[in-house]
């Protein structure tokens, strides 16, 4: 028996023969985006801290500059293992072995990450490229230490979250965030009233104290799954490892290529003029962006999860437009009215030095959470129907077009840092997602490939 192209839940096949609806892709849709939306919300809550504690304009730097973007890159090639255990995880033994290659994974990426904080590396290899200004290089040394625990967190959680996305529990995604903020938020909160701790501590140990607190979460709502529809699914054809990273490595190749750009971006920042201020305003204005970014982000596990059911084009495509409309709305509702003055002075607590160059950035970035839907859209498709090349060609290209542009604005030195940056990142959105657009365009239409029993991942 072939491994199911599909990716909703094995017991679900006569549902799958309805009409997709809109009621059921917000139902699918909304849990999740609460779940992402909290996750923007905790980043802007991480920089507000950060911002009312000592030397803020320092750590706000080593933050935004350092710790996040290393963090991010190298917690990359995980961040996929949602999508991949939400399409994979078909039955107890592809489960089984996709839980032992999850784990390897994230164990060697904290590895990795422990031998950059903690040994010379960082000051031969991260300083040097990064170029961070001297004041920052101690803050963001201790930060990164304390997120030591992070990739291997990421990865558990994002693999038990893709079970539960897969076999209809979307909302527990939801609860676990909300057990991440609050743990997360706790200790933040304590931070600020012991006033005493530097900011990049509270920030570090926040942030992987309340991703692990979610991990374990997602562990426990997992294990009903795990008793019971998993274990009564009928076994498919064997997930080899071969197969396994026949469908893994273009997909991991993909957060891989786009979180580059976050080192690229600190780097080209911290030599382009006013580095400091520039990048002690990244952290707020980039969880602003991300926070409107974010519920588009969450679209793509809809569309993986329901491209398969009869309609879904149609339905998905409309139910995107409106979310993109909506989102970038939002983002445009703050940017361009007295409203930013409000969120980066008495929300994120910056200096008016900073509250200056953050207002002239954000509206920059107003395309950006329409082209985030548009991208979790094309993205989806392809994934559901296993045809994942397009999508890292889709992000390289997003890299050669955003790091060109930075190159260029390095080079001229004609603008701040962080309005460089988000014009760099707009372009490159933009072409990430016609190429996209173009490659899943070609795919058969779900009514269309049900007709075809797929021998093998493409």
């Amino acid at each position: 028996m072939p491994l199911c192209c599909c990716t909703t839940p094995v017991l679900m096949d006569s549902a799958q023969q309805a009409p997709l609806t809109t009621r059921q892709v917000f139902s699918a849709w909304w849990p999740l985006a609460a779940s992402w939306l909290l996750m923007g919300a905790e980043m802007s809550l991480v920089s507000a801290t950060i911002a009312r504690l000592a030397d803020a304009k320092f750590h706000l730097a080593a933050f935004g500059a350092i710790v996040f973007p290393i963090s991010l890159l190298i917690e990359a090639p995980i961040i996929m293992m949602l999508a991949a255990s939400t399409a994979l995880s078909v039955d107890r033994e592809s489960f089984r072995r996709l839980k032992r290659f999850t784990t390897y994974s994230g164990v060697m990426l904290s590895i990795v990450h422990a031998i950059i904080a903690f040994t010379p590396l960082y000051d031969l290899w991260i300083i040097p490229i990064l170029n961070p200004p001297t004041e920052a290089i101690e803050p963001g040394r201790l930060g990164l230490q304390l997120m030591t625990p992070w990739s291997w967190a990421i990865a558990d959680r994002r693999f038990h979250q893709g079970l539960l996305i897969r076999f209809d529990r979307s909302k527990a995604v939801g609860i676990g965030t909300i057990v991440r903020l609050l743990v997360t938020g706790s200790l933040l909160i304590f931070g600020v009233a012991h006033g005493g701790i530097p900011g990049i501590a509270v920030a570090g140990a926040g942030l992987s104290i309340g991703v692990t607190a979610e991990m374990i979460s997602a562990r426990l709502f997992s294990r009903a799954i795990i008793k019971g529809p998993l274990a009564e699914a009928p076994l498919a054809e064997p997930l080899t490892m071969s197969r396994l990273l026949r469908f893994y490595i273009p997909l991991a190749l993909t957060p891989l290529l786009n979180l580059l750009v976050q080192p690229i971006g600190s780097a080209s920042i911290s030599r382009m003029p006013m580095p400091l201020e520039n990048l002690a305003a990244w952290p707020p204005v980039n969880g602003l962006v991300f926070m409107s970014r974010s519920m588009g982000v969450a679209f793509n596990e809809v569309v993986v999860s329901l491209s398969d059911r009869v309609g879904s084009k149609q339905v998905l495509g409309r139910f995107a437009f409106w979310l993109a409309v909506g989102l970038s709305s939002f983002l445009a509702i703050i940017s361009l009215t007295p409203l930013s003055s409000v969120w980066f002075e008495s929300v994120s607590g910056l200096t008016p030095e900073l509250v200056g160059i953050a207002r002239v950035a954000v509206p920059i970035a107003i395309l950006l959470p329409a082209a985030t839907v548009y991208q979790s859209l094309h993205t989806g498709f392809l994934v559901n129907a296993h045809k994942t090349r397009a999508v890292p060609e889709s992000v390289a290209l997003f890299l050669l077009v955003t790091a060109s542009g930075l190159y260029f604005f390095v080079e001229s030195s004609t603008l701040p840092g962080l309005q460089a940056t988000l014009i760099c990142v707009t372009a490159g959105a933009a072409a990430q997602n016609f190429w996209l657009w173009r490659s899943q365009r070609q795919l058969l239409s779900p009514s269309q490939e049900s007709l075809e029993k797929p021998s093998e991942l493409q």
